[in-house]
């Protein structure tokens, strides 16, 4: 009997590890398939967690439960979760992960951190003095896994703060705060780490990655790195590889130039520079490789030139025509939420494109405010789907759009 236990504890490991709904994920053509060879459409939300506290928003005024609950009355399957590299500089240069009532001092001050630490901890008694930020990550991936909902974790900066402006020091590699090797070390880490957590149950929905969110061109170069196709090629290949070595289960997200805005020459795998193709044929892991876009057209006065707009910056890659046929999948795209805007072109518009062409989705924002957004403390944002305080939608009619998309998009 002690001999054939380990033998069937090997066996047995990978059907639990991949017991989760029906994952890993791949994709064929441009298609997402989960284990069973259906097809898989991202309908979700983005949850920030990059910023100065570098902790999933929000917790001081709701519980993990009670979001995710919101989240998942909307039928929505997916949550980007998005992290700083500065968190894994903590891990591995400053003496280990910061604790998250240190994180709130650092961040808010004496004062206010303590306080709203007190009531993040009333919220989420889970947590204690000794709960470090990438244990609340844990927490967060092991209840959205809890109440069915997958995880998308995207590395939206190096330095923890709002996203996104050129004059940010996050723009492109080199800048003032994308230390391209912390980079590289960094998603590698976050990899591996959700593949070690996969045997405690709590990354079991963890199903992909982004590698960047929104390059761009830096106001003042310094030190980068030339703004250009072929360094992005470069770059994002040496990076996938390594998340790929070190979780060859996860898919792969590659963002465009421009904010994520453009991934024209991908699809038709055109010259990037010194005779560089985007060839997915090339990779060895071909099978775990999607694109991501962005859009924010809020002015937006026609919906066919936003659909061509579209089309030809990146989703061209869904065509059977293309060289590189792909997943694409729209990680970010919103508007106020306190206006009339969810009824004007711009939201109306991508409500019918996006599901029309079974491509997947994530909304910008979940988040009702922000412990800390460019100096102001307990920021509101008026994109937020939920209110100030998290307790409820900030606007029904706009709630009832979303649902119409999500509805669409899981027909």
């Amino acid at each position: 009997m002690h001999l054939l236990t380990p033998l069937f504890s090997l066996l047995t490991l990978p059907s639990l590890l991949h017991a989760f709904p029906n994952v890993p994920f791949k994709t064929s053509t441009r298609w997402i398939h989960d284990s069973t060879g259906a097809n898989f459409t991202y309908v979700g939300v983005n949850w920030p967690g990059a910023g100065e506290v570098m902790i999933p928003e929000g917790l001081q005024y709701a519980s993990i439960e009670s979001i995710v609950s919101k989240i998942k009355s909307l039928k929505m399957n997916v949550v980007r979760l998005t992290f700083a590299i500065e968190m894994v500089d903590d891990i591995k240069d400053n003496g280990g992960d910061v604790t998250v009532q240190r994180a709130f001092v650092k961040a808010l001050g004496s004062a206010n951190g303590e306080k709203v630490w007190q009531s993040v901890v009333k919220n989420n008694p889970q947590f204690n003095a000794s709960t470090t930020r990438l244990q609340v990550f844990d927490a967060v991936a092991a209840e959205l896994s809890k109440q069915g909902i997958y995880v998308h974790l995207d590395n939206h900066m190096s330095k923890g703060k709002w996203c996104c402006s050129t004059n940010d020091g996050n723009a492109w590699f080199g800048d003032t705060d994308f230390n391209t090797e912390k980079w590289l070390r960094g998603l590698q880490f976050m990899a591996d780490h959700v593949m070690t957590l996969l045997q405690t149950r709590k990354w079991t929905s963890m199903v992909s990655i982004g590698l960047r969110n929104e390059f761009r061109k830096p106001d003042k170069a310094g030190k980068s790195l030339a703004y250009n196709w072929s360094v992005w090629y470069d770059q994002n290949v040496a990076a996938a590889n390594l998340v790929n070595a070190a979780n060859p289960d996860i898919l792969i997200f590659f963002s465009g130039l421009d904010f994520d805005t453009k991934l024209n020459p991908i699809p038709g795998a055109e010259d990037l520079g010194s005779g560089k193709r985007f060839q997915k044929s090339n990779f060895k892991y071909s099978d775990k490789l999607v694109l991501e876009l962005h859009n924010y057209q809020n002015s937006a006065t026609d919906c066919n030139s936003m659909k061509s707009g579209l089309w030809n910056n990146g989703f061209k890659a869904l065509d059977p025509s293309a060289r590189n046929q792909m997943p694409v999948v729209l990680t970010e795209f919103g508007f106020s939420q306190t206006d009339d805007s969810y009824n004007k072109v711009y939201a109306t518009c991508l409500r019918r494109i996006i599901p029309e062409w079974d491509a997947g989705w994530t909304v910008w924002v979940l988040a009702g405010s922000y412990y800390i957004r460019s100096g102001t403390q307990d920021y509101e944002e008026a994109w937020g789907l939920l209110n100030h305080n998290w307790s409820d939608w900030r606007r029904s009619q706009a709630i009832a759009g979303l649902r119409q998309m999500v509805d669409a998009s899981l027909r």
